[in-house]
């Protein structure tokens, strides 16, 4: 199956979907986190995977779900299922940590959704993908990496500056003390978030504008999908997404329409392939008032849920008529495919061949 971008695209030779699946999401402990706030993005996980696997039997395929811990391996083991969606996105509170779970599906040979260990762990280093989009022509918005609360301010940086926590996703702490006007401000900042989180703090120039967001589907070819927000709130002086916006609020900030153009959707399949994405991804971009382009923020392995969960891969992929469970069919077809061509490939290079 092929989602279409179009009307009246021809589809491709659909393949068996697995009989047996696992589904495996973060084993959330309060105690693991810093703070309420980081819990709070990941406090459903295991509702949520239930959610999709409701999704997935009503496709005729036997689910089992597991949390991403010390028992997994062994689980894996004695289940033996075809394949895994993988949607932990911590381990014992760690996002980093989560690129592990790649690793032991490597090691037994199991195929499964998203992104390998590479993509995962550069995924919690946004100082990282930074310098990987700029150094590979894709525009990001100046960017300079604190480790500590006094370390040397760059005099290129141009206030207002926002500051992010370098390895946690979810919007933690994008409140709107984040955007600081003066060096005063931010240092306080900087000295709340190092202290309280224990690691380092992007802190990157704050592009004022339009807000988009790009979600590619990739197995031969990327399919970008993209969508402007509209805010619906007052958003006060500085117009971004909060996490209060995301999380607590129960009013709609903002909704998506389509949008369109060639150009974004190039920048967007070159961020995929530089950061390592693998199956979907999804980026934020701001467009300033000049026509250019940001890249404000990567997330490998997105939220993954039906519509009815809030999430963007859905709702965006709603707006070009393609459902959930299209969503589900397609990722698990293209794991498929992408385990049958690395199992050929380690075949034939066993055997002395070197070309297929």
């Amino acid at each position: 199956m092929e989602i279409p971008e179009t009307p009246g695209r021809k589809p491709v030779i659909e393949i068996p979907l697995p009989k047996r699946l696992g589904i495996l999401y973060s084993d959330v402990q309060r105690e693991n986190f810093p703070t309420e706030s980081q819990y709070i993005t990941e406090k459903d996980a295991e509702a949520d995977a239930r959610i999709i696997a409701e999704y997935v039997q009503n496709m005729g395929i036997e689910v089992l779900l597991h949390a991403g811990n010390a028992d997994l391996a062994g689980w894996l083991q004695q289940t033996s299922p075809e394949m895994v969606i993988n949607l932990v996105d911590s381990i014992k509170g760690t996002e980093s940590l989560a690129s592990a779970i790649p690793g032991v599906l490597e090691l037994l040979e199991i195929p499964y959704t998203g992104a390998d260990m590479l993509g995962l762990a550069l995924d919690t280093n946004k100082f990282v993908i930074k310098k990987l989009l700029q150094q590979n022509g894709v525009p990001v918005p100046h960017f300079q990496l604190f480790n500590t609360p006094e370390d040397y301010l760059d005099p290129e940086l141009r206030f207002p500056l926002i500051s992010k926590l370098n390895a946690i996703h979810g919007s933690v702490e994008i409140t709107r003390d984040a955007v600081s006007e003066n060096e005063k401000q931010l240092r306080k900042r900087l000295r709340y978030l190092i202290r309280t989180y224990k690691q380092p703090v992007l802190v990157e120039e704050f592009i004022g504008g339009r807000e988009l967001t790009a979600i590619i589907l990739h197995e031969k070819k990327k399919k970008v999908y993209l969508a402007e927000k509209i805010f619906t709130q007052p958003m006060g002086k500085y117009v971004f997404l909060t996490f209060e916006d995301q999380w607590l609020s129960e009013n709609e900030a903002f909704h998506y329409i389509r949008y369109k153009d060639a150009l974004l959707k190039e920048y967007v399949k070159k961020a995929f392939n530089v950061t390592r994405m693998g199956g979907y991804g999804k980026f934020d971009i701001r467009l300033d008032q000049s026509g250019r382009y940001f890249f404000i923020d990567s997330n490998c392995n997105p939220a993954l849920g039906p519509k009815e969960m809030e999430v963007a891969i859905s709702t965006i992929l709603d707006l070009y008529g393609v459902s959930f469970t299209e969503i589900l069919k397609y990722l698990l077809q293209c794991t498929i495919r992408s385990a049958q061509k690395k199992k050929k490939k380690d075949y034939l290079e066993q055997n002395g061949e070197t070309r297929w």
